[in-house]
Formats: structure tokens, sequence, C-alpha cells
């Protein structure tokens, strides 16, 4: 760990490491004077000139009293909220001037809605130290910022194993860096001298320090808001709060909307625009939405809807069964049954020379019955539909077996299902050539498991009896 604290700190973040305990240090200091947060802030002059324009926001100069010197700003919105805005800034530039990674982004958005959250939390609490909270909790995740800004190569190696299907974070993380991020984090806190608060918001406080506090609710709501605003984690960490600051757990959910959107104006009027669509929306459509998506996030296998199906359909290999029930009962044992989030049957339509959505189950897979057309045969451009029922096998996409296919998933694909691991595989009735069977996990991003191919392989097989045994007859 102390190599990756050392490298950080020597190679990569020499300037932010230096304003941040400099603004740090005058938090800890009774008699910091005006003119020493001052000269803090004007040895950059590309900060100073950002804070004077964050200072001249409507965010926070309502009255809009032009401000033209950082003295000035301490005077008109107050000596903490200077000092919030210049770390912020600080490690705004730092870590987003290179080309920044997706997981930065991420990250630093959720600190950000971290902070905001959190002030918010404290303000009910607390008569003072609000931007003390606020800077806690935009650093709670410093180490994994770091890593990510400045982590080079190692950076590039942890993403990739992050992207395979199936691993566990921390494992990954601890076999790339040597460390866990929360171990870097506490390193870097205590290395940079951040303070108290910072501090102890990493040893388990609890409700007797209520700063502190205040920054882990903050957090975990910033986290739980990932998983919906209606999702378990959310519930827990809303009756949490709500015990905290003597508000209903109703009362306490618009507190959290409200500083939800609060922390995307934030994070804008902090020159990081680009991490407000990374916040969670609250607009109620958007909320639905992520409803929506949670339904599809809790979809778990029903082994007895799948045994029904699977025997449903071996009957009707004997007996007369018409077209419809056998697709209704296919798609609704991958469905319902293994817990596959979207299924589609594409057929050979057009004189067998394209693929069309025939039917599908799921959230969001309507459109696909309009929308859903791909070429039977492009010799110029083949793609994975053609080639697995030319091939007549069902194959797992995203998984290392089939990495050497992943030319055929072509840009009209991606655009009409998305990026990520499926299942695919032809139905092939006797002879004829049916179409193909696509089933994946997407909406929520769950990776596909083992025994969700067998069911899938078992379907494919069934299905194509069944529609050999009726073109029999």
């Amino acid at each position: 760990m102390q190599s990756w604290i050392d490298r950080l700190n020597q190679a990569e973040l020499p300037a932010l490491a230096a304003v941040v305990q400099d603004l740090q240090r005058l938090a800890q200091q009774d008699s910091a004077s005006v003119q020493q947060l001052a000269d803090v802030l004007l040895r950059d002059a590309a900060l100073t000139s950002k804070v004077l324009r964050v200072g001249n926001s409507v965010y926070y100069n309502p009255s809009q009293e032009t401000i033209k010197t950082i003295s000035r700003a301490i005077v008109l919105i107050g000596f903490d909220n200077v000092r919030l805005i210049g770390l912020s800034v600080s490690l705004i530039d730092g870590l987003l001037t290179r080309a920044p990674r997706e997981q930065l982004q991420e990250l630093l958005a959720r600190s950000f809605h971290a902070a905001v959250q959190a002030r918010n939390i404290a303000g009910y609490v607390l008569s003072k130290h609000a931007e003390e909270v606020f800077i806690a909790a935009l650093l709670h995740h410093l180490g994994e910022l770091a890593f990510w800004g400045c982590g080079g190569e190692q950076a590039d190696e942890l993403a990739a194993a992050l992207a395979q299907p199936g691993i566990e974070t921390e494992e990954a993380v601890r076999e790339v860096l040597g460390t866990s991020f929360r171990q870097l984090t506490q390193g870097l806190v205590k290395s940079w001298n951040l303070g108290e608060t910072v501090s102890l918001a990493h040893a388990g406080a609890n409700q007797h320090d209520p700063a502190a506090y205040a920054v882990q609710l903050g957090v975990r709501i910033s986290e739980a808001a990932l998983q919906g605003w209606d999702s378990p984690e959310m519930e827990a960490v809303l009756a949490k709060m709500a015990a905290f600051v003597d508000l209903s757990p109703e009362e306490a959910l618009q507190q959290v909307l409200a500083s939800a959107d609060e922390a995307v104006k934030v994070a804008s009027t902090f020159g990081a625009s680009k991490l407000c669509r990374l916040i969670p929306n609250t607009d109620p459509e958007q909320i639905r939405l992520q409803q929506e998506e949670r339904k599809a996030r809790l979809l778990q296998p029903d082994l007895l809807v799948m045994q029904q199906a699977l025997q449903d359909l071996g009957l009707m290999v004997s007996k007369r069964a018409d077209v419809g029930l056998i697709l209704d009962t296919l798609l609704k044992g991958l469905h319902r049954g293994a817990g596959l989030e979207r299924v589609m049957l594409a057929v050979l339509a057009d004189g067998q020379s394209c693929f069309r959505a025939k039917r599908v189950m799921g959230d969001k897979t309507e459109q696909w019955l309009q929308d859903f057309i791909l070429p039977a045969e492009q010799v110029e451009q083949p793609h994975i539909f053609s080639y697995a029922l030319r091939h007549r096998e069902p194959i797992w996409m995203g998984v290392p077996a089939s990495y050497n296919l992943a030319e055929l998933v072509t840009q009209p694909i991606r655009r009409s299902l998305g990026a990520g691991m499926f299942f695919i595989a032809p139905i092939i009735a006797g002879t004829r050539e049916i179409g193909v069977l696509y089933a994946d996990s997407r909406l929520s991003g769950r990776a596909l498991r083992h025994e969700q191919f067998v069911a899938f392989q078992r379907f494919t097989q069934l299905t194509g009896r069944c529609l050999e045994a009726i073109s029999k007859r």
C-alpha cells in the first residue's frame, strides 16, 4: 500500500495534494486569516479564476453582487464556502483534466452526490461544520479516485479484469493493487493530514459523532440511489436517516430527492457538468423507468415454471399443438422459468432474405417487433445471427470461448440490442431453418449463468422438435 501512496503523492498528484493539504490545514486553525486562505488560492492563477467564477454563480451568490477578489469572496460568501470551493475545484481539475475514465467520472459524480446529501443531513443536527462534512464526504473515496485518475497501466488492467463476467470486485482490486481501495484511502487521508472528520468517517462512527455519521449516511445514500429510489437499499438508509434527523420516512425521502437535484446544480456550478448525467435523476418519469429496471433486476429463475414449460413442450412434440402455443411456452419458460430478462425469436422472413422479430418477452422489448430487422446474408458484413443459423449451434457470447466471434456482433446489432453477453441459438425444424433465438439479462447487467445456458439449449432443442412435428403432420 505504501508504494501506491508514495506514487500518487510524489509522481502523480503533487499539485492537488499540496492544495488540499493547505486548505484542510486552515480548517484546523482557529485563527486562520482571510489572507492565509487567499494566499493558498492565489498561488495558482487558474484556480483563483475558477474559484471567483463559482463564487459569482447564482448558487453561491444569489444577490449577484460582483466578486472580483478572493478576499471579497470570503467576505460575501464566507471563509468555509470559499475553502470548500477551492478544494472541490482543485479535485475536479486534478482528476478530470486528462482523458477521464468512465469509472472516475462515475465515482466523482457519486462523491459530489454524497457530499451534498451529507451536508444537508448535517444541517439538521449541527450548528456549524457543515462544509467540513461536505469535504469529508467528497473525499471519502479519495484512494479510488486517485487510482482511476492516475493509475496508468494498472488502471487499464483493473478495468479489464472488472469487465469479466462474475468477477469479485474486492478480489480483483487486491490482485492488481496489492491492497484495497479502502486501505489506500485511509493511507492518503493520513498522509495528507485531512482532519478528524474525514478520518472518523472511515472508522465506523455512530450517532454519537454526528458529523462523521452524516458523512456515512451521505455516502450510503449516493450508493443506494444507483439501485433506485425505491430499492430496499434506499429504504434501509432512509430509515436510519429519518431516525437520525427526526423526520418521517416520507419526509426523509423528499429531503434526499431535493438534495440529489441540488447535487446536479453543485456539480455544474463547479465546472463538472459532465458528471450531472451520472447523478440519479429525480424526475418522476425517470423514477418510473428506474422502477421498471428494478423489477427486471429482481427477476429470478423459477424452477417450477421452467420444469412445467419443458414438460409442456415435451408433450407438444407428440400431440397436436399450434405454433402460437409452442412459442408462448418457449418464451415463458426462458423468461420466467430460466430468469432471462429479455428473450426474442427472430425468424427468417421476406423470402428468407432477412431476420425479423417474431415473438419477444421482457421489459423494453416491444419495440423490437417494429424495429428489429437484419439481412439474412451479408458477404461484406457477416453477423452472429446468420453464423449461428449456418453452424447450427447454440453460442454463449461474451465468454472466452466465443471471443473469436466478437466481430460478428455488428454495429446494427449493438444499436438494436445493446452491448454485453447474450445467448443465441438456431431454431431448426428437421432440416428447415426457422430462425434464431436470442436471450440476455442486460436490463440489470447481471452476468448470465451456466445453468441458464443449459436451459436455453434444452428449450431450443424441444422447440425445434415441436415445429418439426407440426410440419410432418
